[in-house]
C-alpha cells in the first residue's frame, strides 16, 4: 500500500454508514455498489475474491487483518474476479510469504476490484446478521475520474438504486463462451462439467478422475449427451436459482441419462429439477469452518461455503437429505431417490477450507462406474505439478501445499468472457 489515505464511506440501503479509507481500483464514477455479504475465513482471501461465485456482491472480511501474505497466480479461482468490492478491518502494509508475487492492494487495482479498509467490520457484521444481507455502495469522498462528486448522498442513493442479487441472471455474466477440455486424455471417465462459475480448485479435483469437458451454462442437454459422457457435473455459481429456467430444464432432461454431481448452486438447481423449492437465506454461509452432519454415520465435517440461496426442507419427494447443516439446520446434500444423482451445498473442493469432505469426488466416481457395471477405486490421483521452480518450499521441495493445476488454470483461461 501506498500514496495519500482516501478517505471513503460505505453506506447501506437502509442509511447505516460506515467510515474508512479507499483501497483497490477506482471505479470511473466514484462508487461501486453490490450485496453486501461477509465471509469468516481466516486465510484463502485470494480464492474468495476470485470466486466468481460472488458477482453481484462486496464482500467483508470479518477476520481483520487481510493481506498478510500476499497474492500468488496459483491461487486465482477464476480468469478474472467478479465481486463487486472489498471490505476490509486493516490491510496488510506489507507481505510475507515466500509464494507471493504481489501485495493484495495492487493485484485489486489490476483486477479492477475496489475495496474500502478502516471500516469496523465487527459492527458492519452483527448489522447484516441482524438485518441481512442487503445492497450497499462506497467510494473515496470528492471528484471521481468521471468529474462527478462522491458524497455521502451519493453514496446513499446508489445504494438504494442497486437491485442486489435476487431475480437477475448472474450466471450468463461468468460463464465461459466456449467449451473447453481439462484433465488428461485417456482417463477411465468423460464428464461433462457445466459452467456456472466453475472454480478451478473443482477442475482440479475432477481432472484427477476424468477428461472433463468445461461446457458453457446454456449448453442443451441434447448436445451435452451427444458427447456421450460417463458423467455431468453441476457447477458453483452466483445468484438467484429462479433465473435459471433453461439450465433447470437441461438438467431435469439429464437426470435418469446419465450420472449427476452438483455442488453449490449445481446443489440448487438438481434439487429445483427434482421438484425441489429453493428460498434464500437472510446472510446466507460464507466461510470456512461450517459443520456439517453426514447423516449415513453421524460424521461431523467441517466445511466450506459460499451461498444465499438454500433447498428448503421437505420439499423433495424424490431424495433424500444427506447432509445438514449444524448451525441452522439448512439442507446440505441430497440423493436422487430414483435416478443417479446427488448434490451437497458445501464447497468438497476446499478452495479455501478445509478436506473433510473431498471424499465426494470419490464418490461420484464410484457413481459412474456403478453405471458402467465396471469396478474403480474410490483414490483420486489430484494433480498438483511443482510450481515455478522459483518457488520452492524451505526444505528444497518444488511441490507447495497449494499447488494449482496450470492446465486447469490455463484451459479456464481460455473460455474467454462470458
Amino acid at each position: 500500500m501506498s500514496g495519500p489515505i482516501r478517505e471513503a464511506l460505505l453506506v447501506l440501503s437502509d442509511g447505516t454508514v460506515f467510515e474508512g479509507e479507499a483501497l483497490g481500483a477506482t471505479p470511473n464514477n466514484g462508487i461501486a455498489t453490490g450485496e453486501v455479504v461477509f465471509n469468516t475465513v481466516l486465510s484463502g482471501y485470494q480464492e474468495v475474491v476470485s470466486d466468481p461465485s460472488y458477482a453481484g456482491q462486496i464482500i467483508t472480511f470479518t477476520y481483520p487483518h487481510i493481506g498478510n501474505y500476499g497474492v500468488t497466480p496459483v491461487d486465482d479461482e477464476y480468469r478474472r474476479p467478479f465481486c463487486r468490492g472489498v471490505v476490509v478491518r486493516e490491510m496488510a502494509r506489507r507481505r510475507s510469504n515466500w509464494r507471493s508475487t504481489e501485495d493484495l492492494d495492487d493485484w485489486l487495482v489490476r483486477q479492477g476490484v475496489p475495496g474500502i479498509g478502516g471500516v469496523d467490520t465487527r459492527r458492519l457484521t452483527r448489522h447484516i446478521r441482524d438485518t441481512g444481507a442487503m445492497p450497499g455502495a462506497f467510494g473515496a469522498l470528492g471528484d471521481a475520474p468521471d468529474g462527478s462528486t462522491v458524497d455521502e448522498s451519493a453514496l446513499m442513493a446508489a445504494a438504494r438504486a442497486e437491485p442486489g442479487t435476487d431475480g437477475i441472471d448472474l450466471v450468463s455474466q461468468v460463464t465461459t463462451a466456449e467449451p473447453y477440455f481439462v484433465g488428461p486424455e485417456g482417463s477411465s471417465f468423460r464428464v461433462v462439467a457445466y459452467d456456472f462459475g466453475i472454480k478451478t480448485t473443482i477442475l482440479r479435483h475432477l481432472s484427477g478422475l476424468a477428461r472433463v469437458e468445461v461446457v458453457p451454462a446454456s449448453t442443451p442437454a441434447a448436445e451435452v449427451l451427444a458427447r456421450e459422457p460417463h458423467g455431468v457435473f453441476l457447477s458453483n455459481g452466483p445468484g438467484d436459482p429462479a433465473t435459471l429456467g433453461y439450465a433447470t430444464d437441461n438438467v431435469r432432461a439429464l437426470l435418469g441419462e446419465v450420472p449427476v454431481f452438483g455442488i453449490c448452486l449445481g446443489h440448487q438447481l438438481l434439487a429445483t429439477a427434482l421438484g425441489g423449492t429453493i428460498t434464500k437465506l437472510p446472510f446466507g454461509h460464507h466461510g470456512g469452518n461450517h459443520p456439517v452432519r453426514r447423516l449415513r454415520d453421524d460424521v461431523v465435517e467441517i466445511t466450506s461455503q459460499n451461498h444465499n440461496f438454500a433447498v428448503e426442507e421437505g420439499s423433495i419427494e424424490r431424495a433424500q437429505v444427506t447432509h445438514v447443516n449444524l448451525n441452522d439446520g439448512v439442507v446440505e446434500g441430497i440423493a436422487a431417490t430414483d435416478v443417479p444423482a446427488f448434490s451437497v451445498q458445501h464447497h468438497p473442493e476446499a478452495g479455501p477450507g478445509p478436506h473433510d469432505s473431498a471424499y465426494l469426488f470419490a464418490d461420484f466416481a464410484s457413481l459412474m462406474s456403478a453405471t458402467m457395471d465396471r469396478p474403480t477405486t474410490t483414490t483420486i490421483s489430484v494433480p498438483t505439478p511443482p510450481l515455478r521452480p522459483s518457488h520452492r518450499e524451505p526444505d528444497g521441495l518444488e511441490q507447495g501445499h497449494l499447488g494449482r493445476s496450470h492446465d486447469a488454470e490455463a484451459a479456464a483461461g481460455d473460455g474467454g468472457e462470458g
